[in-house]
């Protein structure tokens, strides 16, 4: 017998949008740099290691970001414990909207995701490192 899933992927990226604005790229590429905020990369390494990476963007592997804002957690970082505007982004914007919801949920007030993710960041000819 097939499993029946209830919600699928993209209903549950709509609903994180409601929760978590979802910027465009080209607010993306004018929040960068600015002081007090802090791109947060959740790819995998081995896509940071394979695409680049933006170049002070923090990396958080989306299956830690829980772990990691919770200052209970034995994984806490302080990163998530500053005054900072969060801009979340994946590959492709998904996991970011998820992540956002998370964040926002678990009580991160200024987090936002970036539409299209770092496969939008390249095709806007934002900044990249391949180190």
């Amino acid at each position: 017998m097939p499993l029946i899933i209830k919600k699928g992927i993209y209903q549950l990226v709509e609903e994180a949008n409601k929760v978590v604005e979802e910027v465009s790229i080209s607010k993306a590429l004018s929040l960068y740099q600015e002081e007090g905020v802090q791109f947060v990369d959740l790819r995998d390494i081995r896509e940071l290691n394979r695409e680049g990476r933006i170049p002070g963007a923090y990396h958080c592997p989306r299956g830690m970001l829980e772990f990691w804002i919770d200052p209970q957690s034995p994984y806490a970082k302080n990163i998530f414990q500053q005054d900072l505007k969060f801009v979340l982004f994946c590959g492709g914007g998904l996991r970011s909207a998820l992540a956002g919801k998370a964040a926002i949920e678990m009580g991160l007030h200024n987090v936002v995701h970036m539409h299209g993710g770092f496969s939008a960041w390249v095709a806007a000819e934002g900044f990249i490192s391949t180190s």
